[in-house]
């Protein structure tokens, strides 16, 4: 008997203003708007690059991201690429500012953080 495959996860963040969120993970970070409701006047958006998604909602309660909570957890979300030196140089390409460089870091991995205008701090990486 074979054990169902996950193929993905999606985490879901709380945004302060829609429209300049998904400028924000269009325009910067490359990611695709794939849905947007409702039509006219969007709360929620799904956006995706490659395997990875994000899903976006406006709702009437602030963002939270993790380093508010706890200065140690301070990334809401991990991105896994093979290649995080090129994707951080297209990323500075388009004018990224990046919370963290690009580094080996202490936890085995290499990549670089980045944080979006409601403070969640993603990080693109992989393990060294």
């Amino acid at each position: 008997m074979s054990t169902p495959t996950v193929t993905s996860a999606a985490p879901f963040f709380i945004v302060r203003d829609l429209p300049q969120a998904l400028e924000f993970y269009r325009l910067k970070l490359g990611f695709d708007v794939m849905y947007q409701a409702p039509q006219g006047n969007p709360f929620f958006a799904i956006v995706v690059r490659g395997g990875a998604m994000l899903m976006l909602k406006c709702v009437d309660a602030p963002p939270l991201p993790n380093s508010q909570r706890d200065a140690d957890a301070r990334w809401d979300a991990y991105f896994s690429t093979p290649d995080p030196d090129a994707l951080a140089s297209e990323l500075t390409g388009r004018g990224v500012a990046f919370s963290a460089a690009l580094a080996d870091t202490d936890d085995g991995l290499r990549g670089f953080e980045i944080e979006d205008a409601d403070g969640y701090v993603l990080f693109f990486g992989r393990p060294r």
